[in-house]
This record gives structure tokens, sequence and C-alpha cells, in this order.
């Protein structure tokens, strides 16, 4: 009985969890057309930060109760899904048109920041002060967006700017304090009840943080990504993948290092590799290289093709899912 509370306790926290992210989106992105804000930059920005306060909020809560697998699982898992599942799908559904100056910029940092994630991690802790430099990181991406937009480099607007108008702004007022509590209180449920499903299947708390977690505090990127392709706003899609993924390691971890006594530890895990168990730092030996592998072929596409293509969707699709096979070998 108590574990169908559990499941039942954790599917609810996802339900909130998309409920309040779709709000916070919605919310977020009526500023961008009340100020007329580029789509590129909301993206990038507004949008992205909307969609990445899921993770934000189960990974800082993860820290607080001293479950980093949970809390590093979740970032790396949703930078995974956010290429392999939710990039992959929407470039299979239609290919992706992309300014190539601008994507490289974006995708080149977005792959910077993950080979620096990854080298402060090699010591298997990611301690505050190594959390500043991500914190650093930040302000350099809201920089470079802000001198985007200063500079007219984009010039074309995929939003219509709309006026401003009382009932719109109570009721998106309303949707964003909501957005805000449905997912802080989906974060805690996705947490407490991951750890426990966790060791309900004798399975690590990192494996579930990857997959199911992940996908649910990845929802936002989701729905949005399809949302704006349906609309044909191409520029919000992929500005929003890379930004948020850019935001899970810079102000995800970053904010996670600050809660954690000693910084985020990354654990050991047991793998049978053959016919015996080897003990392995499983972030740096799988989740970090399937991410950043994802990323090189993104930002390879984008630089030879000038789009990102069906071929590149099934490409990093098809690493994803050969990603959840290993785990679901090496683990379940």
């Amino acid at each position: 009985m108590d574990t169908i509370i559990t499941i039942m306790l954790f599917l609810l926290g996802l339900i909130i969890i998309i409920k309040g992210g779709d709000w916070f989106v919605e919310s977020a992105v009526w500023i961008a057309k009340v100020t007329g804000i580029p789509s590129v930059l909301i993206g990038a920005t507004i949008v992205s930060i909307a969609t990445t306060l899921p993770e934000l909020l189960v990974s800082t809560i993860a820290t607080y109760q001293q479950f980093y697998d949970v809390a590093l699982g979740n970032v790396v898992g949703s930078m995974a899904c956010n290429i392999g599942l939710i990039l992959g799908l929407t470039a299979i559904l239609s290919p992706l048109r992309i300014n190539r100056k601008n994507f490289t910029i974006k995708s080149g940092f977005m792959l910077l920041t993950a080979l620096i994630l990854f080298y402060i991690s090699m010591d298997t802790i990611i301690t505050s002060q190594e959390g500043n430099i991500l914190l650093v990181l930040f302000v350099v991406y809201i920089i470079i967006n802000i001198l985007e937009f200063t500079k007219g480099k984009q010039s074309t607007n995929e939003y219509e700017k709309i006026k401003y108008d009382k009932t719109h702004a109570g009721k998106n007022t309303i949707k964003f304090i909501m957005g805000a509590v449905f997912i802080i209180i989906g974060a805690r449920l996705l947490v407490t009840n991951g750890v426990k499903i966790a060791n309900i299947l004798g399975i690590p708390e990192q494996v579930v943080s990857l997959t199911l977690i992940a996908l649910g505090t990845s929802m936002p990127e989701l729905i949005t990504a399809i949302a704006s392709i349906i609309k044909g706003h191409h520029g919000i899609s992929i500005g929003n993948i890379i930004g948020a993924n850019i935001l899970n390691m810079v102000m995800v971890v970053g904010a996670s290092t600050k809660i954690a006594d000693k910084g985020l530890v990354i654990s050991y895990q047991n793998v049978m590799l053959g016919a015996s168990i080897h003990n392995i730092p499983q972030t740096l030996y799988l989740d970090l290289p399937v991410a950043i592998s994802m990323m090189i072929v993104l930002l390879l596409s984008g630089l030879i093709f000038g789009k990102i293509s069906r071929w590149t969707g099934f490409a990093v699709l098809s690493i994803y899912c050969v990603y959840l096979f290993a785990l679901f070998r090496l683990f379940l």
C-alpha cells in the first residue's frame, strides 16, 4: 500500500510541476509580448529561466536534503533529455532553421560550459568555490544576450507586441504566482518520492533522477518546443533548449553548491561490466560524456549544414535511446 501511495504522490508531483511550469512559461511569454523583446532573446533568457525553474527547485531541494545524486542527476539528465528527446523529436517533426552566427555563439558557449563542468567534477566534488565559476559564467551568458539585444543583432521578432491592459496583467500575475507555487510543491513531491521509488526498486537514486525526474522537470521545455514548432517560432525552440541547458549548468549547479555543506559530491556506483562489478563515478564515466557528445553533434550540424536537420534529430534521439538502454542494462 505504501508503495502505491509513493508512486501516486510521485505522479501527482509530475502533474503539478508540469502545470505549474506551463503557467509560469505562459506568464513569462506574456511579459515578452508586452515589452516586444526579440524572440531569440526571449527563448534564451526569459523562457529558458522560466522553464529551468523546475530543475532549479528540484536540485536545490535535493541538495538541502543531501540527496546529491538526485541534484546532479536531475541537471545532467535534463540536459540529455532536452537535446536527445525534445530537440531530437522537434527536429524530426520539422527541420529547424537557425541563424548560424548566433547559434554558433550560444551552442559553443553551451559546450564550453559543459567541458568546464566536466573538468571541475573530475575530483568527484564540486565545491562552493568552483560553483562561483559557474555563477560567473551565468553572468557572462546574460551579458552575451543583452549585448546581442542592444547591438541589434536580432532585428526580427517572431512575437507580435501586444498592448498592456489590467485584465491580462492580473490574470498573468496570478498564473505567475500559482505557477511558482505549483513548481515548488511538485519539486518537493518529486524529490521525496523519487528517492523512495529508488529504494523500493533497489536502484541508485541517480538513475531515477536521470530518467523519471529529469523527464518531469523537462516537460516545460518539451511543451514550449512543440508549441513553438507548431507556430513556426524556430528561434524560440532552439534558443530555449540551448539556454535551458546552459542555465542548468551555471545557475542550477552553481546555486546548489551554495546549499551543500562541503560541495556537491559525485558518488560512485556499482556497475556490472562483463562478469565483474566495478565501482565508478557514473556522472563522469557515462552521464556527462553522453550529454557532451550530443552537444557536439548539435554544434557540428549547425556549423556544417546551417540547420538542425531530421538526420540530426535522429542522431541525438538515437544517442539518448542508447543511453537509456545502457542505464537499464547497467542498473535494472
